[in-house]
């Protein structure tokens, strides 16, 4: 299992299931039973899910009389988008740079057929 917060957020988002129970969470608390009517496995598989992304950080899960419902935590995910930002800044910088290469180009050609 992976010992940082990050690497732990990315092992968990690395499953398509457990994006998909974030997903539905977005909308608001869920029990597992509820979480696992979509998908064509046990509850007992969708409760390991679970316990993945609560070991992230990403889910936390109460006791509410009988239920255990979960609930998302978007914390690791603002972790993610703060790791990410960076790159973005590298992909924006790149491009410019396109763009201004294309703008010199589309220049040249119109000036090759006025001149």
């Amino acid at each position: 299992m992976p010992r940082d917060a990050l690497s732990a957020t990315f092992a968990a988002l690395a499953d398509p299931t457990r994006r998909a129970i974030l997903d539905r969470l977005r909308a608001g608390e869920a029990s597992v039973a509820e979480l696992a009517e979509p998908f064509h496995m046990t509850v007992r598989a969708v409760s390991k899910h679970i316990g993945v992304l609560e070991a992230a950080g990403l889910v936390t899960r109460e006791r509410d009389a009988q239920r255990r419902p979960s609930r998302i935590r978007a914390e690791p995910l603002a972790d993610v988008d703060r790791w990410l930002a960076s790159y973005r800044q590298l992909w924006n910088r790149r491009f410019d740079r396109l763009d201004e290469r294309l703008k010199r180009q589309q220049k040249g050609k119109h000036h090759d057929r006025t001149g």
